[in-house]
């Protein structure tokens, strides 16, 4: 099979039947394409102008939408503000939640950062902060230097009850049984 030398990520493309009827538009309109499949349209080659906006009104007509590179890069942003944060102290939020923080540092209303990030993403950015902290203290606990007490302040958690029982919900186990047996993920797997 040829490598795809473009590819489109489309909202909304979701399920079988989805693909079989982007399918067919690209096939009636005559839109050369390499393949289909959830959320995206392989290309052989850059579509021109002309193609591009043939492209969106047909996707458009079907319910279906384009990604513009620009939500790749807000998400990206997202996510790094957000390590950067957890991992590295490089923001510190001094009573400042997080919807608030990303709003401030990106420069878009949060509902707006929200919506981007839920559909590219399928989970919410309170998920994907939730799943970071929880491998911070995983890491934290694995270096075996602070106290949860210590872990919850750092990272910004109201107190350490709260830290053990989001742990706890996310791990299936305490931070106490974890600290025993330990297993940490990659961060670009979470």
């Amino acid at each position: 099979m040829e490598r795809s030398n473009f590819i489109l990520t489309v909202k909304n493309m979701v399920c079988d039947r989805c693909i079989k009827v982007v399918k067919e538009e690209l096939l009636i309109h005559e839109i050369k394409f390499e393949r289909v499949e959830l959320g995206k349209i392989h290309f052989n080659k850059n579509l021109s102008n002309d193609e591009m906006l043939k492209l969106k009104s047909i996707l458009k007509k079907e319910g279906f939408e384009i990604v513009e590179a620009i939500d790749f890069k807000i998400v990206n942003q997202i996510k790094t503000l957000i390590i950067e944060n957890i991992y590295y102290g490089k923001h510190k939020l001094f009573n400042q939640n997080y919807s608030t923080f990303l709003a401030l540092n990106i420069e878009i209303e949060y509902g707006h950062l929200s919506r981007i990030f839920s559909e590219l993403e399928g989970r919410t950015i309170e998920n994907y902060i939730i799943q970071q902290k929880i491998e911070r203290v995983k890491e934290l606990i694995s270096y075996n230097e602070l106290t949860i007490s210590q872990i919850s302040y750092e990272l910004n958690y109201s107190s350490p009850q709260h830290l053990s029982r989001q742990f706890k919900q996310i791990t299936g186990i305490t931070p106490t049984q974890y600290k025993n047996i330990g297993s940490r993920g990659k961060l670009d797997t979470i």
